[in-house]
């Protein structure tokens, strides 16, 4: 804030309700007396054209201000008036003239006095001289010497499409294209380079020659008009980055300063030779409104005035703020002019029409605070009063967050109701869902929207995850009267084949509040496992397997799972110790409950699909046996992490990242040699004397089914990615989940975990799942679970996508490790106990025909589950080779704790040729066909035979 004011000399309030804008205003002596005294005149967009000559007088209370006789001339024009300028526009006289630019016509006039025979003087009057009707919408001009003829000033208008217009005062020269405009800037005439300045849309300070111009014509010697359509392109003399818009230009001509150009951007002022090249910018911390170089006061320096939107003028000498002026109102153009009771007056015009004629003065607007109520203090009340504070301040240190948790009273509520039972076939709204052989059922779920005051432009948003979906996924409510509420029905089911992880979805209202702004209102949706598995007879044998422990003697599954029971679903005991369910249009997973210890099994041929009924047991024995009592169950798991049937899911979602690159970067190179062929073809085509096409119709034929079946290649291998993401983000779950029953995690430990190794799997071009789950794990290895100081000093990689999934998995291994040795995931918190493991052993496991499980394990010790496999030896195993492929692989034995896959000879060689039999496999090889001679043809049947796919 300035400490000082401008002085006020003259000032008048122009018009009502008058806009004015950069441009309006100019300075000169337009009615050409020999005293050389500057007039005022400004034009406002509803075409008032006004001409002031300020004379106040000194008073004992200041000066007299504005009156009457100070306003020359007043017209009305029928146009808008977009921009004024003084300069000698007419090839008859070398007088001034005044300049008036509309949107659509450019109009020269002269002002003329007229001796007047009564007391009251002169007065004036405007003569038109010469006007051009103009084919384009305007925007701004420039004018001067252009081609170096001294004495005359030309006119350049430039339009709102980026076309420049000359006109040699009365005649029309030619019209222009600037190359690359989009939005006109600022322009400016050069005259030492006989050059214009202006800055393009891209936000580069461009430069054109005058003759570079005039010479760009499409048909020389053609009478030039203003209705082109085509042109040569001007070549640009250079151009200067600024990487902001530009609000003005002025060209520095003073005997004492270097010859410069200056740019006013919105946040800084560039000051550039003629050359282009940068003799410094001055960053500012406030927003210009406009800006005009006035002298340079001392040898090498400019001085120039700078108005802001806080209502300031700041004078400058180069970089260095010289001094500042509070004004009353926002200056929208700035100008100096000289008068005859007053030299280098400071003039400034607001966008409302403020005119004001000031100087920099030294009287100080000082704001003097009230006085305040004198007390006596309390000393002793104060330390008693700190002492309480300090205490509750150690009270509750511990307990400290960054941020407080402001709650507030949402002005909408919203609640869900989802029913207990499936929908009846008749309303099922899962008719187009995309599993063939099922039937489908949806459930329907009412949504209770209640406002506490009145509510308008209520937007419901509805967002489910893949494979879920809902029958309507946005509302629109216009309003919502205070106390009153509406419902919503929403119908959710299983839309594609593919495995669900997570049966939550969410539903969120966007409304303004009373004072205008945006506010949120989210709710959570349950919804229950029925919705995506159906019961089924339990299958005896499965691939894998997972045992939970509990504290509690085992439950009956019919009492746990009363709605899933079915009508054959516990025909395996009557105690309900097996139970099955198959996911629509996926796997079976079965449910055991042992009677002789306390432990439950799920099993499955599919790794991932046991997540959501392990997640629901789990849920429903912690609802069953925590009814009614102290809840002290506790669920843990004590067997092998399965961490190799892990990776192979982290395999395969990479494996079709990968081959959707290859698919992608082969798409490109067979649309380039498509393109390459038409050309040449066209070529031919078009070519006077017929030529031989040389096989270029078949070569383009070919080209472009390959083209088809790259596209058909790209969206089954989307289709196949989104499917493996889905396995991926289960498959995560019922890791994390895993692992939290393994080493008893808190739910804050759990909450880094599932950050860290994150269950969204949202792939893009730039970043994917492996890339970024490597990276938090990484950082993790390097802060909280280092275990030597070596470990902190590695720098992260950068985030870019591997050759191979290695070593994220080797990362997430190494992570299980440090945690299973007692490390912990918050820092602070006491190291746990090192977790023993017992390692797999082969187990026969049936069902009798009571429900019972029998299992018959093998002895092996027990020891720790990374320690094993990190000191064994290594042991190769032949990987089943692929179709026509004799590379062999070898890897150790990692299928107890899964560790990645380390010592493949040429690994990265192995999977990139693994990825490239694939693709080579869709699409064929052009470089196959054998050239033919000119003069042979190519039979079309075995053409088509060559390219069919």
């Amino acid at each position: 804030m300035s400490l000082f004011k401008t002085r006020d000399w003259w000032s008048v309030a122009v018009g009502e309700d008058e806009e004015f804008d950069h441009g309006c205003l100019c300075i000169g002596n337009i009615d050409n007396i020999p005293d050389n005294v500057d007039k005022i005149i400004i034009g406002s967009f509803h075409g008032i054209l006004r001409i002031y000559n300020p004379h106040p007088t000194k008073t004992e209370n200041g000066w007299s201000g504005y009156k009457v006789e100070d306003v020359m001339v007043e017209q009305a024009f029928q146009l808008p008036i977009l921009q004024i300028e003084v300069g000698k526009f007419s090839s008859v006289t070398e007088n001034l003239q005044l300049a008036v630019l509309h949107p659509r016509k450019l109009a020269i006039y002269s002002v003329k006095a007229i001796s007047g025979t009564v007391e009251h003087g002169q007065q004036y009057q405007i003569q038109k001289l010469y006007e051009h009707n103009l084919q384009r919408t305007t925007y701004n001009f420039c004018y001067g010497p252009f081609g170096g003829i001294k004495g005359k000033d030309f006119i350049c208008v430039q339009s709102m499409d980026g076309t420049v217009s000359f006109f040699e005062q009365e005649s029309f020269a030619f019209s222009r294209f600037l190359p690359g405009a989009l939005l006109p800037g600022p322009l400016k005439y050069v005259p030492r380079l006989d050059s214009f300045i202006t800055v393009s849309s891209s936000w580069h300070v461009e430069c054109y020659k005058y003759q570079s111009i005039a010479a760009a014509s499409q048909t020389p010697g053609v009478d030039e008009t203003q209705n082109i359509k085509s042109g040569k392109k001007i070549v640009v003399d250079w151009t200067f980055s600024i990487g902001e818009a530009a609000l003005d230009i002025n060209v520095i001509a003073f005997p004492q300063a270097p010859s410069s150009i200056l740019v006013l951007g919105e946040r800084n002022l560039y000051c550039l030779t003629e050359g282009g090249l940068l003799r410094y910018m001055s960053k500012m911390e406030f927003d210009p409104c406009c800006f005009l170089p006035y002298g340079s006061m001392t040898e090498g320096t400019i001085n120039y005035i700078v108005a802001t939107t806080t209502k300031s003028l700041l004078v400058y000498q180069d970089v260095t703020l010289k001094w500042a002026a509070k004004v009353e109102h926002c200056p929208v153009q700035v100008k100096v002019a000289n008068f005859q009771d007053l030299k280098g007056s400071i003039v400034t015009l607001s966008d409302d029409g403020h005119l004001q004629c000031s100087y920099l003065g030294t009287d100080p607007a000082i704001f003097i605070p009230p006085a305040t109520d004198a007390r006596d203090l309390n000393y002793k009340a104060m330390d008693a009063e700190m002492e309480i504070l300090q205490k509750k301040i150690r009270e509750k240190a511990h307990k400290a967050v960054i941020t407080p948790n402001l709650k507030t009273d949402d002005d909408l509520q919203i609640t869900v109701h989802v029913n207990q039972h499936l929908d009846d076939d008749g309303s099922s709204a899962a008719h187009d869902a995309q599993i063939p052989g099922e039937k489908v059922p949806s459930i329907t779920a009412r949504i209770v929207l209640k406002a506490k005051t009145l509510v308008e432009n209520i937007h419901v948003d509805i967002h489910t995850n893949r494979p879920l979906t809902s029958s309507q996924h946005s509302f629109t409510l216009s309003s919502l009267e205070s106390g009153k509420s509406t419902e919503l029905v929403v119908q959710f089911y299983m839309k594609y084949c593919s495995l669900p992880s997570t049966l939550s979805a969410e539903v969120s209202a966007k409304y303004p509040s009373a004072t205008g702004a945006p506010r949120v209102a989210t709710a959570k949706i349950k919804l229950p496992l029925k919705l995506v598995v159906k019961p089924v007879f339990p299958v005896k044998n499965a691939e894998h397997k997972l045992t939970i422990d509990t504290n509690k003697p085992p439950v009956s599954l019919n009492d746990i799972f009363p709605d899933l029971l079915g009508e054959n679903a516990g025909s395996a005991g009557a105690a309900g110790a097996a139970l099955g369910f198959q996911f629509f249009g996926g796997p079976v997973v079965t449910i055991l409950a042992s009677k002789s210890s306390q432990r439950y099994r799920i099993q499955c041929d599919q790794f991932e699909a046991m997540w959501l009924p392990l997640k629901d047991l789990v849920g429903r024995l912690t609802s069953h046996l925590n009814r009614g009592r102290s809840g002290d169950f506790k669920a843990s798991f004590d067997g092998s992490l399965p961490l190799q049937e892990y990776f192979e899911l982290i395999e395969a979602h990479f494996e079709y990242r990968m081959n959707a690159v290859k698919c992608e970067e082969m798409l490109g190179q067979r649309a380039s040699q498509f393109r390459v062929i038409q050309r040449r073809l066209l070529t031919k085509f078009k070519d006077k004397t017929p030529s031989p096409l040389q096989n270029l119709d078949t070569l383009l034929e070919g080209t472009y089914r390959q083209l088809l079946a790259l596209a058909d290649a790209i969206e089954d291998n989307n289709q196949a990615q989104n499917n493996t993401s889905d396995n991926l983000s289960s498959g995560t779950n019922l890791l994390n989940y895993l692992i939290k029953l393994w080493l008893d995690l808190t739910e804050e430990e759990f909450s880094v975990l599932t950050s860290v190794i994150t269950p969204i799997v949202n792939d893009n071009h730039q970043h994917g799942w492996e890339e970024m789950v490597d990276a938090a794990v990484t950082h993790l290895l390097r802060t909280v679970l280092a275990k030597t100081a070596k470990d902190t000093s590695i720098n992260p990689a950068p985030l870019t996508i591997p050759s191979d999934a290695s070593k994220v998995k080797k990362h997430i291994a190494l992570m299980c490790d440090r945690l299973g040795k007692g490390c912990r995931l918050i820092e602070g918190l006491r190291e746990r106990s090192e977790h023993k493991q017992k390692l797999p052993a082969p187990k026969k496991t049936s069902i009798t025909e009571n429900g019972t499980i029998n299992e018959t394990p093998e002895s092996r010790p027990v020891d720790n589950i990374v320690n094993l496999k990190y000191n064994e030896k290594k042991k190769k195993k032949k990987l089943p080779p692929l179709a026509g492929d004799n590379i062999g692989t070898a890897m150790f034995d990692s299928e107890t704790f899964g560790l990645p896959v380390t010592d493949i000879p040429d690994g990265d060689n192995f999977n990139e040729k693994r990825r490239q039999k694939k693709i080579e496999a869709i699409v064929p090889n052009l470089d196959d066909m054998d050239n033919q001679d000119d003069d042979k043809n190519i039979n079309q049947t075995d053409s088509q035979a060559l390219f069919a796919l």
